[in-house]
């Protein structure tokens, strides 16, 4: 079965995780991805060494994809490149504001030249506006952003535990490099897409932001939701921990009848609507903890299921490593096959394979399919 974007060439001049990951899936659907590499390699090869060796985010980041060093720095660098986005379609880049454009390869040069080629330039706050010069990462992003203010525990702000303004930034690449590629099929002209971690962050953070402007600061909870309870983690008798998620006013009256054994509470004036359980968070919580008491992990577990509430366990990576549900791929690398979680899209009757990792190559690139 042909791969939706074979016959597709994604020129990527990129580094680290936002543009890598954008990629890195067009690469699964089948795109050919060149990915140019300064002489040095892309940094977040250095990363760590994880993964047999090598960097972990770069063998999750870079499957399927060719490395080609090129020197842009160079005349011959800049050949080379030129060459390449002859026969691309997109041309994915997270250089600093303005670099391309001081290598020659500006807007109007890419439009002149390369008329259809898509691009999609990748940075931290835009190619535009006061801090457009301003180095960017992505713990950087969520503190700027003000993610970091409403992460952790009530004593101190917290970074999330994985790279999510990166990821986000990639998806929201991704996407929009798809439907980029939909316009030109359509109409035959290119897109030139900026996007920003910032604003991709801010974007993500449109729910607390309009609380804040609405008089409604969202405060750092830790395991509890800001604007739904009960939603937290509770504490069964012999010491295992469930986190639980009552969302609709149907579901509390189930568990207070069920559950926590007083079909009354599900009428309570103080809990029958979540506003007023939100706003009555620690008897609410109080009552669903002390029902908690009374049961073993696996009791809890058996009463919650039977009463349809949505529970999960409060897992660390050993528990995910050997989760009935973790799915894992195979991937081939300069130093051995790793096996990671499987991309979450599943096609049915169809099984993706996925390409190996690159080495860091000096010669061309294979010839084009």
């Amino acid at each position: 079965m042909a791969l939706p974007l074979q016959g597709i060439t994604v020129v990527a001049i990129e580094q680290a995780v936002a543009a890598p990951f954008a990629t890195s899936r067009l690469a699964d659907a089948g795109a050919r991805v060149i990915k140019v590499e300064r002489p040095e390699g892309d940094f977040a090869r250095g990363y760590d060494q994880a993964a047999n060796g090598q960097s972990s985010y770069f063998v999750w980041l870079n499957r399927g994809k060719e490395s080609l060093i090129v020197d842009l720095t160079q005349p011959g660098g800049k050949e080379r490149l030129a060459a390449l986005l002859d026969e691309a379609d997109v041309l994915v880049q997270n250089l600093k504001p303005g670099a391309l454009a001081r290598l020659g390869f500006g807007p109007d040069c890419i439009a002149r030249d390369w008329p259809r080629l898509i691009t999609c330039s990748i940075s931290g706050y835009g190619e535009t506006g006061p801090m457009a010069d301003r180095k960017a990462y992505d713990l950087l992003i969520q503190a700027e952003s003000g993610l970091c203010s409403i992460s952790g525990g009530p004593e101190a702000p917290a970074r999330v535990g994985i790279s999510i303004v990166d990821i986000a930034t990639g998806a929201t690449a991704h996407a929009a490099i798809l439907e980029a590629l939909i316009q030109r099929s359509v109409t035959g002209k290119a897109a030139h897409i900026s996007i920003s971690m910032f604003d991709v962050m801010a974007d993500w953070l449109t729910v607390p932001l309009l609380n804040h402007e609405g008089g409604h600061t969202p405060k750092r909870l830790g395991m509890v939701h800001p604007s739904i309870a009960p939603y937290g983690v509770f504490t069964c008798k012999g010491g295992g921990e469930i986190l639980i998620s009552v969302q609709s006013d149907r579901e509390w009256r189930k568990l207070a009848d069920t559950f926590l054994g007083d079909p009354r509470l599900g009428d309570d004036p103080r809990f029958a609507s979540n506003v007023e359980r939100v706003k009555n968070r620690n008897d609410t919580d109080r009552l669903v903890a002390a029902a908690f008491t009374e049961r073993s992990f696996e009791d809890a577990a058996e009463a919650l299921a039977r009463a349809e509430i949505a529970f999960a366990s409060i897992n660390d990576m050993e528990g995910l490593a050997s989760h009935p549900h973790l799915r894992r791929i195979a991937v081939d690398t300069p130093n051995g096959p790793i096996n990671m979680p499987a991309p979450a899209p599943i096609f049915d009757g169809f099984e993706r394979e996925y390409a190996s990792v690159p080495p860091l190559a000096f010669s061309k690139p294979k010839a084009r399919l």
